[in-house]
């Protein structure tokens, strides 16, 4: 029984799945999901056999010419590849919504520090953000647009949304997704795999500058039930 291993930048991650899991990799540039396509998202392939045998899929359908392995993403969808012998990719959706709460584009792990962001197109000013998981309102650590997720723990997985306050109405975001992973079997990520924080925002990303008395703090680490 074979496993399947993520690599991401330069690092070694924990086994995710067991054989008969995808092995061709689709990974997203800037590394945040649900990527949008105001980010101007690049998409790179990676699979068994050479970039030109590359077969890239819109929302199902074929999409373009076969290879190159990397894709600059001009329309919203949910795009996958395929290399022959290693498969198709997992799918990954590009929006173009009003608001998005995204996620790290990667393995999530316990004990993993990591930041969910709420976005307005074209980063306009949002204020009066809160965070939701399972639908109930979060009252845990915040930073204006952010909701801080550390140490993350296996009772933090779930689908999440945020809402806010855009000069003159609200807007909610799609759900996304949250699976925490549990650590490396063999007990030692801890040494091999230390904590990780959430990636940069692109340099395209200029925080608004949000009035004092929206932003609430909430210093209590223990607000999920256990």
């Amino acid at each position: 029984m074979g496993l399947v291993w993520v690599t991401w930048a330069n690092m070694s991650w924990c086994p995710l799945s067991l054989a008969g899991a995808q092995t061709t990799q689709l990974f997203i540039e800037p590394p945040w999901r649900p990527a949008v396509l105001w980010d101007q998202v690049t998409l790179t392939c990676q699979g068994s056999r050479t970039a030109s045998d590359t077969t890239w899929y819109k929302d199902r359908q074929r999409w373009g010419p076969k290879g190159p392995n990397h894709l600059t993403v001009t329309e919203k969808g949910t795009y996958e590849c395929d290399r022959p012998g290693s498969g198709r990719s997992p799918p990954v959706t590009v929006l173009n919504d009003n608001l998005v709460l995204q996620v790290p584009a990667r393995a999530l792990l316990e004990g993993d520090t990591v930041t969910l962001h709420c976005r307005h197109r074209q980063n306009k000013q949002l204020t009066s953000v809160s965070f939701y998981h399972e639908e109930k309102q979060l009252k845990g650590p915040q930073d204006g647009t952010k909701l801080f997720l550390s140490p993350l723990q296996l009772n933090h997985s779930g689908r999440y949304h945020c809402r806010g306050w855009v000069p003159s109405y609200w807007s909610e975001s799609k759900r996304v997704t949250v699976t925490v992973h549990s650590e490396c079997s063999d007990g030692d990520r801890k040494a091999q795999h230390p904590p990780r924080a959430s990636p940069p925002l692109p340099e395209s990303f200029i925080p608004p500058i949000i009035p004092p008395w929206v932003t609430q703090n909430f210093p209590s680490p223990s607000w999920f039930p256990p």
